[in-house]
């Protein structure tokens, strides 16, 4: 039986990515469910927790519009100290004894912090230079220059300020929330405030809370999703492929217009609104379209069986 839709891990620390999906494909298989294509739709690092939306089957398709997602991190800054990896992993290159207060923090959230800005993305990433990536190349002792990048900070909140060792001498740190576009890299988002502030600093804590439609409340846990492989059932974790659609209406189809659509047909006269639709016939998702002048182009075509056939 072929499976699709999205679990969305609660990520633990300490596990990649990947890894999480590599549990997702041996538990279905250890569950009974066969084999199923699996993807995520945005990395975290393993030292970050929290929302990673895995999808299945024809919910793979929509795995690059999860990468473009609005995404909300909380994160924890420690000033004073900046690594090479900008985290807790990494060796201190740069100490400073200027501790920012937190006043001149949120001043400077909201006036260097706010909307589009240039960030150069850490050294230690991803990111591929000369089809190596960085890390790679950081790791085995060269100087990486990365490229800086516009990004987009859509707002802040504030979650707790405070000194490391509870006195009024020590290291200072700010937990905060931030939704941001894609590419952001908190990493270097911490080390740009700190640096704002005068000061140096690395990220101690590093949560997602949201990635587009997904959130905490829906994420699973390890153990509950290691739970489908001593025979739980999959439809209490396994979310629809439309749970990743929440924001694109559907589009009702008749059995024709289904069948011209699975074709690659382009329809014309719609009366619907210019943009991206959800075309489904009946509850069967069939594709996802677009609509200009009345005219259906189809964007990306589903492949599960219509039951109204």
């Amino acid at each position: 039986m072929s499976v699709h839709g999205w679990i969305v891990l609660d990520k633990p620390l300490g596990l990649g990515s990947t890894q999480g999906v590599a549990a997702v494909k041996r538990v279905l298989r250890q569950g009974g469910h066969g084999k199923a294509k699996v993807g995520h739709g945005g990395t975290l690092d393993p030292l970050a927790t929290g929302v990673l939306p895995i999808a299945l089957g024809e919910a793979t398709k929509l795995a690059g519009r999860m990468l473009d997602a609005t995404k909300t991190y909380e994160f924890t800054v420690q000033f004073g100290r900046q690594t090479d990896t900008l985290d807790l992993e990494g060796k201190v290159i740069a100490t400073s004894a200027c501790q920012p207060g937190f006043g001149p923090l949120e001043t400077v959230l909201e006036q260097q912090f706010l909307g589009q800005i240039e960030q150069v993305p850490p050294s230690y990433s991803a990111i591929k230079i000369d089809g190596a990536r960085a890390y790679d190349r950081a790791r085995a002792g060269e100087r990486v220059e990365m490229a800086p990048r516009t990004v987009t900070i859509h707002g802040w909140e504030y979650i707790a300020e405070g000194f490391v060792d509870g006195s009024m001498e020590g290291e200072q740190y700010a937990t905060l929330r931030v939704t941001v576009s894609k590419g952001t890299y908190i990493r270097s988002l911490a080390r740009d405030i700190a640096f704002a502030l005068g000061t140096v600093g690395h990220v101690t804590m590093l949560r997602r809370t949201q990635a587009g439609p997904f959130g905490l409340a829906q994420a699973i846990s390890l153990d509950k999703l290691e739970a489908i492989a001593n025979g739980a059932r999959l439809e209490n974790v396994i979310l629809p492929l439309e749970a990743g659609l929440v924001d694109i209406p559907a589009l009702d189809l008749d059995p024709d217009q289904a069948r011209a659509v699975r074709q690659g047909r382009v329809l014309m006269g719609l009366p619907q609104s210019d943009g991206l639709w959800l075309a489904r016939s009946g509850s069967v998702p069939v594709a996802l379209v677009d609509l200009a002048d009345g005219a259906l182009r189809v964007e990306r075509g589903f492949n599960f069986p219509d039951v109204a056939e």
